[in-house]
C-alpha cells in the first residue's frame, strides 16, 4: 500500500476538500479505521480497504474519521478496482441493516457491528447524529438505545 496521505493528525477539512475535488483514496486496510461520509440526507461508512472520493463522494457535506484512521492513494488500477468493490460491500452491509423495520433494532445492530470492528471506547465517541444518519433514524433513537444499554 502507498505511503499514508492523511492520518489521525490531519484535519478532516483537508480530506473533505480532496473528496469534493474527485480525488481517489483508499481507507487504509492495515488499520481499524474508516470514514463516516455525510451526504445531504444520509451518511455512509467507508471501512478498511474501501475507496473514498471519485464518483462515490461528489456530494459529501462532511466527514468523521473513525478509529486509528488513515487514507492512502491507490497504487495502481487493480488496487483501485478492489477498493471500489470493497466500498460496495460496505454499502451492502449498511443496506441490510437499514432494511430492518424497527428503528431501535437498526441502531442496536450497527452499534454492535461497530463494537466488533473497533472497540467500545471508539463506539462511545461516535456522535448520536452520525449513527442516526447511517441507519436512517433520529438521534434521539440512538440516545434511547445507548441509555438502555441494549447493545
Amino acid at each position: 500500500m502507498a505511503e499514508e496521505l492523511f492520518n489521525g493528525t490531519a484535519h478532516p477539512q483537508d480530506i473533505l476538500v480532496k473528496l469534493r475535488g474527485n480525488e481517489v483514496f483508499v481507507v487504509n486496510s492495515r488499520r481499524k479505521n474508516g470514514l463516516i461520509i455525510y451526504k445531504t440526507h444520509h451518511a455512509e461508512f467507508a471501512g478498511p480497504g474501501a475507496v473514498v472520493g471519485s464518483v462515490f463522494d461528489t456530494d459529501v457535506t462532511a466527514i468523521l474519521p473513525v478509529g486509528n484512521w488513515s487514507i492512502v492513494p491507490p497504487q495502481n488500477a487493480a488496487e483501485q478496482q478492489r477498493a471500489y468493490l470493497m466500498r460496495r460491500q460496505w454499502l451492502k452491509l449498511f443496506k441490510q441493516v437499514t432494511e430492518k423495520v424497527d428503528p431501535l433494532q437498526r441502531v442496536q445492530t450497527i452499534l454492535n457491528q461497530f463494537e466488533n470492528w473497533f472497540d467500545a471506547d471508539t463506539v462511545n465517541l461516535l456522535p448520536d447524529r452520525a449513527i442516526a444518519h447511517l441507519v436512517g433514524v433520529l438521534p434521539m433513537t440512538v440516545r434511547e438505545v445507548r441509555r438502555k444499554g441494549e447493545w
